[in-house]
């Protein structure tokens, strides 16, 4: 195959790129859950091309084909971290939106039999809040996940960082939540990187001290803490915090710059997975896994550690637009039949930036259909005035 891909910023020209279109999914059969880690998958939404809407229009989902590929993902044995950052939660989905996903998942969960865990937050607050309407806020959302029968995932709150004046805050209110859940969570500490209304989470831009006031929430009711799922792409913060939980509390990496490594772990343990660069690596994350599963370490980092290069393009700064590459990933292997996203997202991201994902996820035979992929990345180019 052959495509024309744009050479420069500024400058017209395009110059060839021959890829061998080889697909490395054909080992990568579907099958049951994972055993030496527990793995999540954040998975996107699908939006309807077709709806009247404007970017900030409340979401326009296809139902169809987004519940199609969370079956997808549990095929593979992977779990569904649902209305997640990935879904594009206060990018685009609104708390209406979540809530439907919540409802439409889990119910497709139970009925296939896929593990799925649900974003709580709080973002039905649409302006300033004190900690009592924060905390309702949470509340509301909590009771919603568990009534549908998913795991519960305490998000971190942009209402909560405006309102909080210090770490006691923070403290008070995840220990309120704790108390009244009926099963154990997974916190969820989410880095600026990914959100910047988040800057100074857990009541202090120091990271050590935060992270000193993480642990003391874990520590209120650590029987009500299943793990905690960490992304600031920090991988020895990462491990340094995963050495101090206690007993039972697990680490789910959110560090999509540094998953192989985490995941892998050392002689003093691992990590497990909540990841959104596991939306489009599925398969190939799930047939990795189920190699360590046979105790196999380096074989598993033969497998992942080249799809790393990808990662860290999709979720260079502007961190929090990765959202853009998932999609058109998704789109590229066939997943959903257009390139569209809630809230225009589909052009958060240039045409080098797309092109360059491209080429990496063609390089690790991510596509089930490469012939599909290049008709449709040429399609993407002549739209933007690239000629084939």
């Amino acid at each position: 195959m052959t495509i024309r891909l744009p050479h420069g910023t500024y400058e017209p020209r395009t110059e060839p790129a021959v890829f061998a279109g080889r697909a490395a999914l054909a080992g990568c059969a579907a099958g049951a859950a994972l055993a030496s880690r527990t793995v999540f998958s954040a998975a996107h939404v699908v939006a309807d091309p077709y709806a009247d809407t404007t970017w900030d229009s409340p979401a326009a989902v296809d139902w169809d084909a987004t519940l199609a590929f969370r079956r997808h993902l549990w095929s593979h044995g992977l779990g569904v971290a649902e209305a997640m950052d990935t879904a594009q939660r206060g990018m685009g989905l609104d708390w209406t939106g979540a809530a439907e996903l919540i409802r439409r998942s889990a119910a497709e969960a139970q009925a296939v039999g896929g593990a799925i865990a649900c974003g709580v937050s709080t973002d039905q607050l649409t302006g300033p809040a004190d900690l009592a309407t924060v905390t309702a806020a949470y509340e509301e959302q909590l009771a919603l996940v568990e009534e549908s029968g998913a795991q519960a995932i305490l998000m971190a709150s942009r209402a909560l960082a405006a309102a909080a004046e210090g770490p006691q805050d923070y403290l008070r209110v995840y220990s309120d939540l704790l108390r009244q859940a009926s099963e154990p969570v997974i916190l969820h500490w989410l880095g600026p990187m990914f959100d910047p209304a988040l800057e100074g989470y857990w009541g202090s831009a120091d990271l050590d001290a935060a992270t000193s006031v993480f642990l003391d929430v874990i520590a209120t009711h650590p029987d009500k803490v299943d793990g905690i799922k960490i992304s600031l792409l920090d991988a020895g913060r990462e491990i340094d915090l995963r050495r101090r939980l206690p007993q039972g509390v697990r680490c789910y990496t959110g560090d999509d710059f540094n998953y192989p490594e985490l995941i892998a772990g050392d002689e003093r343990g691992f990590s497990h997975a909540l990841l959104g660069i596991f939306d489009p690596l599925g398969p190939l994350a799930a047939r990795a896994v189920r190699v360590l599963d046979t105790g196999d370490a380096a074989g598993f980092r033969k497998i992942l550690d080249p799809t790393v290069e990808l990662s860290r393009h999709l979720f260079q700064p502007p961190t929090r637009f990765y959202k853009t590459g998932v999609v058109l990933l998704a789109w590229l292997a066939g997943h959903q039949s257009h390139f569209t996203m809630v809230g225009g997202l589909q052009s958060a991201r240039s045409l080098p930036h797309l092109c360059r994902a491209y080429v990496l996820a063609d390089g690790l035979g991510l596509f089930p259909d490469p012939g599909l992929a290049e008709q449709r990345m040429k399609t993407l180019l002549t739209m933007y005035g690239v000629d084939q």
